[in-house]
């Protein structure tokens, strides 16, 4: 026998709920403008095929939020399979089958699929009034607890680190002003976190507050993904201005005087610098590199990047007639220790820049040199030079092409706002145009 109707289902705004955490917000802003309800099919007694039915939308439209929707919906739409597994047929009168119903809701009667079906009565319209159901939110600590065990696993162990412990000390501040672990997690509005932003802003500076403000927006949307809360507001609070820092290029005379004095007093340090200005590496990208990743036959070097599991730069010539015999050591060994070139360190990236870091403030501190002044102001310093040089022999496109393979920033745009940071591109004397 033919089966008398469809299985009912949901319709969502024409998009696959499963997969709502990924839409963007103006997908899901669309969605949710869009009527949703279940549908279904019956068969039509004079034509014998199954036919679309009225659309149930059970006031469900009137929330704004996905979750409610859905929850609604769901339960009409098992409401709805089990009074047509019953009997209810739209083209006939059911007003037998709903006093049925209702006698088995009171415990009064078996289901019909144990005794006979029922098939007559007015046609009735389902549209079941069900309030959503409120789930109990997660506690502010259960939430926290989710939230970083899932960074964790995308996140590399170095920005997971900062991300976690600016997450704690918000978890902190939250204790201090007596909004407990226990208490749910949706008492955290968006006035509480630009509460704790100000204080951020107070005790350090914009540029904190603004870096707080990110890992706040990103820890939030994870609990949005994970329907913890219904909306990531932290991405709706503003970013301040802040004043940019960043490390001055060297002078020739002030590079040159550096190179003399670390070839006299600290050889590895220079080592360590010339791979910062040759192969314009990151200085924590330089403290990744093994042995391994050295390839002196083929001119390779593999290093794991900011922006990428692995690049493959060339090793200039410069630079290989820098780098000594390392046959001698295992690939797995690094190529800077706290030592010497080549062997075990087993301590985080980060302490092994920030040893290198405080290595070279010695050498800054006996030429006087600032704040202003660090590991990263050669790398500024030699993409410099390498600018300047192919711009006296080719357009501004073609040294910025060229440029892009070196340096190994991911877009042009990115190389261009880099360039202009660094002031790397000068106009020639204008004098003549203004006598």
């Amino acid at each position: 026998m033919k089966v008398n109707f469809s299985e009912p289902k949901i319709y969502t705004g024409g998009v696959d709920i499963n997969s709502w955490s990924k839409l963007t917000k103006k997908e899901q802003k669309s969605a949710l403008a869009k009527p949703w309800y279940v549908y279904y099919s019956f068969r039509n007694p004079k034509t014998n095929r199954l036919e679309r039915q009225t659309n149930i939308k059970g006031g469900v439209n009137k929330y704004p939020d996905k979750r409610s929707r859905h929850h609604i919906l769901k339960i009409m739409a098992k409401s709805l399979s089990v009074v047509l597994e019953e009997g209810f047929n739209p083209y006939q009168d059911n007003s037998e089958l709903s006093d049925y119903l209702q006698r088995r809701l009171e415990g009064k009667e078996e289901s019909a699929n144990k005794k006979t079906n029922v098939s007559h009565a007015p046609t009735v319209s389902i549209e079941p009034t069900v309030e959503p159901v409120q789930e109990e939110s997660l506690s502010i600590d259960e939430a926290f607890e989710l939230a970083l065990s899932l960074k964790s696993k995308v996140m590399n162990s170095n920005s997971f680190v900062k991300f976690k412990s600016r997450i704690a000390r918000f978890k902190k501040w939250l204790d201090s002003n007596d909004i407990k672990g226990g208490k749910p997690m949706t008492l955290i509005n968006k006035k509480t976190v630009i509460q704790y932003l100000n204080d951020v802003l107070l005790n350090s500076s914009s540029r904190n507050r603004n870096n707080t403000r990110t890992d706040l927006a990103s820890f939030y949307q994870i609990l949005e993904d994970n329907e913890v809360i219904q909306e990531n507001f932290v991405k709706k609070i503003n970013v301040l201005k802040t004043k940019p820092e960043r490390n001055k290029t060297y002078t020739p005379k002030q590079q040159a005087d550096l190179f003399s004095y670390m070839k006299k007093e600290d050889p590895v340090l220079l080592l360590f610098v010339k791979f910062v200005c040759y192969n314009f590496l990151r200085p924590i990208e330089v403290c990744r590199l093994k042995v391994g990743d050295i390839d002196l036959v083929d001119k390779k070097l593999y290093v794991k990047a900011k922006n990428q599991p692995v690049k493959i730069k060339i090793i200039p010539n410069i630079l290989i007639d820098e780098i000594p015999d390392l046959s001698s050591f295992s690939k797995d060994d690094f190529l800077f220790t706290d030592t010497q070139i080549g062997g075990t360190w087993e301590t985080a990236e980060t302490n092994k820049r920030d040893f290198y870091t405080k290595k070279y403030k010695k050498v800054k501190d006996h030429f006087g040199l600032g704040v202003n002044y660090g590991l990263y102001s050669f790398r500024h310093t030699f993409i410099t030079k390498l600018y300047r040089e192919m711009a006296k022999t080719a357009s501004p496109f073609e040294v910025k092409s060229k440029l892009q393979l070196i340096t190994g920033h991911s877009t042009m745009k990115a190389l261009e706002q880099y360039l202009r940071d660094i002031d790397a591109a000068l106009p020639s004397d204008y004098s003549t145009l203004l006598k």
